[in-house]
């Protein structure tokens, strides 16, 4: 007679149940408990266990199979610590720690505990099954080579886990229809769990790749940060690479004096190294500018380009219209006469630029005659004034592609209509074959990644700088708060499809939620202005000082003091809530009961007093509120929330940007913060308690200058630009409290009506 097992549908059952699989314990599950509950596990004889870990360490006693819960006394005790660290890798910030830390244990074993497999195994191969997507990318590629070994090695010799796998994560529901499954990909990303694997796959191949011969390339131009669409191009050319066991080339497109510096290129690599993307090598195309101009010189000589003074809107509108130049069927000799003046840099030389002669009544436009080089004298970041002449991206990237032994050529699809046009400059050149193939571009609502929009932004002083909290570059959203493994997460699971969409960013600060939510440091802040005091007769005198965990479910956040005083701060807002005689709950003290609310002629509060209450039950009040003691340690913070920099969501083809650009993209707001936020490091992620989430960007020096904390995005938020700040600054999250879940809308603290911001010039940056 088999066993039963009960638990809540929002159980992680996969352990237990591949336990039982492996172990051949016969046990029959069904999701009949209410949520957060523990699961129980029914024996034959009538008898209950309860807990999963009670559940997996009973079928490791009670298996036949040998070792299956260790052989003698100690390698029991390392069974059941790896039971204990299995929940680890549900911690999305510690996931790829635990998978490093694995790895390195495995390096030299065959399992994990012994010479046998383990219930150890079991769990710990449950908990990277359990992971999904996540960990297919990671185990497909050369980072965690002996814990993929591992892995793989568990499910060949147990088949009956690859069954286990195919059912949902979270064993609460019947596995969904290909229709359910189908229409799961529209439901907001803000629901309880997020999946990143329902929406898209890397599970494609590459046309003609072979294992071991796939050479693929990242090319970025160092003419700006990396922002989010770099990013998708980068983990997508790794993905490859490392799937095919082949190559990853990062070459730096330089063929641009005018806009490139060497400051674009260093941070691109830090960018790079941030993302994990590691290159087995690293070129640039400068490298092979001697190269090129043969190649350009060649083409001449046989009739394959011409020399050309045409001016520059004249020629577009020629294109368009299959014109051909005056200039295309002059002699070879001439042709080169004139390159060679465009190579000195000459006044006559620097009139002209070199077309491909190819086809200019092709349908297919970009074949109508390219150019191919362009004389600039700016002096370039790494050769200096070697040259006046530069190849243009056209010319030059299907040459070192093919030079470079790169197979395949990953692009964006805004450049499917130049495919034609790169395998045609392929052919006249005479080199081999590279396949082009093209992924969606990462676009996003009210955001622009046109590299040149970005730097008008800094150059006008709209920005801080290309690492703007308001960028959508690398460095921006990090510094706004986004984690490197929620972007990671974002760009797995839109796999590599070619289909275009307009993303919201909802769905990424989704993710970065449930990343940061189970590890963050929990805080207290109160806002400046209108901030009541609350006299407690009965308060504690003198003070007195507890040490608390900073975040009450995961203790390596670290401690905190805080000190219980006889005066505590209250927000305006809060205090504007709170009815004579009412008791209210302080968040981590106990209720207290306010005896007398003062109040002026227009309604705000300027004071109260109550008592303290703390026998009293925390379940009865409706009011939950968070405090700050009144004491000179407290610390001045400026809370920040920005906006988008456009007021539309998308732009039309050939829209001005300019015309549409947000006036007002960030607030500021002073508040009083506890005192343990002096120890607060720069990028350090916290929540404040029922406001939010917040990175903390210039960390304290002393007293009359101000912690600058960032409000992080929740996904939650649902507000329009110009709204943004109003409605997502302050938003109450009571999350560690169940008591306070039915705390009034009303007590939802946003910014108080008659605060204003200051008032700035037009030319003050800290107002836009």
């Amino acid at each position: 007679m088999a066993a039963t097992l009960s638990y809540p549908p929002d159980l992680v059952a996969l352990p237990i149940l591949a336990a039982a699989a492996v172990g051949g314990f016969q046990i029959s599950a069904q999701p009949s408990l209410p949520p957060s509950s523990l699961p129980v596990l029914a024996l034959p004889s009538g008898e209950e266990l309860r807990g999963a870990n009670t559940a997996l360490r009973y079928i490791g006693r009670v298996s036949k199979l040998t070792g299956f819960y260790g052989v003698d006394s100690l390698t029991t005790a390392q069974v059941d610590e790896w039971i204990d660290y299995s929940p680890i890798f549900s911690v999305g910030a510690e996931f790829e720690k635990a998978c490093a830390y694995t790895n390195s244990f495995l390096e030299l074993r065959t399992f994990l505990v012994g010479y046998d497999v383990s219930i150890a195994d079991v769990v710990i191969w449950a908990a990277l099954a359990g992971a999904g997507r996540r960990w297919d990318s990671m185990r497909s590629g050369t980072k965690y080579p002996h814990l993929a070994r591992w892995y793989t090695s568990i499910a060949n010799e147990y088949p009956s886990l690859k069954n286990l796998t195919g059912a949902p994560k979270k064993f609460g529901a019947p596995a969904p229809s290909a229709k359910a499954a189908a229409s799961k990909k529209d439901k907001s990303a803000s629901s309880s769990e997020v999946s990143v694997s329902s929406e898209g796959s890397f599970d494609v191949e590459l046309p003609d790749a072979e294992m071991g011969k796939v050479c693929t390339r990242f090319p970025p131009e160092p003419s700006g940060y990396l922002h989010i669409g770099h990013a998708k191009a980068a983990l997508l050319n790794q993905h490859f690479a490392q799937k095919y066991k082949g190559r990853l080339i990062i070459r730096f497109d330089d063929t641009n004096p005018s806009k490139e510096k060497d400051e674009f290129v260093e941070t691109i690599l830090q960018d790079l190294d941030t993302l994990g993307v590691k290159g087995d090598a690293l070129t640039y195309t400068s490298d092979y500018f001697e190269q090129l101009m043969e190649m350009a010189e060649r083409l001449i000589k046989e009739g394959k380009a011409y020399v050309d003074d045409t001016p520059r809107e004249q020629m577009q509108k020629e294109r368009m219209d299959g014109i051909e130049s005056k200039c295309r069927n002059v002699s070879v000799e001439e042709n080169l006469a004139l390159w060679k003046e465009m190579i000195a840099g000459s006044e006559k030389g620097r009139l002209y630029c070199v077309r491909g002669k190819l086809d200019m009544q092709a349908l297919n436009k970009t074949l109508r005659d390219p150019v191919y080089y362009r004389c600039n004298p700016t002096p370039h970041h790494r050769v200096g004034t070697k040259y006046k002449v530069y190849p243009t991206y056209d010319f030059a990237c299907p040459y070192v592609d093919s030079v470079e032994g790169v197979t395949h050529a990953l692009r964006s699809s805004e450049y499917h209509d130049r495919n034609d046009q790169y395998y045609r400059i392929l052919e006249e050149m005479g080199l081999k074959k590279v396949h082009v193939w093209d992924f969606s571009r990462l676009n996003f609502v009210y955001t622009l990644l046109s590299k040149r929009k970005l730097q008008w932004f800094v150059d006008n002083g709209w920005v801080e700088g290309w690492d703007d909290p308001r960028f959508p570059t690398v460095r921006g959203i990090q510094r706004r708060g986004l984690t490197v493994e929620a972007l990671k997460q974002f760009i797995l699971s839109q796999g590599a499809s070619k289909n275009l969409n307009l993303m919201e960013w909802d769905k990424l600060w989704t993710i970065n939620k449930k990343i940061i939510d189970p590890v963050c440091p929990r805080h207290t802040a109160v806002l400046s202005e209108g901030k009541v005091l609350l006299d407690l007769t009965n308060g504690p005198e003198p003070s007195f000082v507890r040490v608390l965990d900073r975040h009450k479910k995961y203790p390596a956040a670290g401690k905190k003091a805080t000190t219980f005083t006889k005066r505590v701060w209250l927000d305006q807002v809060d205090a504007a809530c709170i009815s004579n005689g009412e008791e209210v709950t302080l968040m981590d003290w106990g209720n207290a009961i306010v005896q007398n609310v003062e109040k002026d002629e227009d309604g705000k509060v300027l004071g109260m007093s109550g008592v303290l209450h703390l026998e009293g039950s925390v379940k009865t009040t409706k009011l939950k509120l968070t405090w700050l003691p009144e004491i000179t340690e407290l610390v001045p913070l400026s809370l920040v929330e920005l906006d988008y920099m456009i007021t539309k969501k998308k732009l039309e083809e050939g829209e001005d940007f300019l015309s549409v650009l947000n006036p007002k993209t960030r607030w500021e707001i002073e508040a009083i913060g506890d005192a343990n936020m002096r120890n607060l490091k720069k990028g350090e992620i916290i929540q404040l308690e029922r406001k939010g989430y917040f990175i903390c960007d210039v960390p304290y020096f002393r007293s009359s200058k101000p912690i600058v904390l960032i409000a992080v995005p929740d996904g939650r938020q649902k507000a329009s630009p110009g709204d943004a700040a109003l409605n997502g600054l302050l938003c109450t999250h009571v999350e560690e409290e169940p008591e306070a879940k039915n705390e009034p809308e009303a007590l939802q603290i946003f910014l108080p009506t008659r605060w204003k911001p200051k008032s700035r010039g037009p030319g003050n940056l800290s107002q836009r």
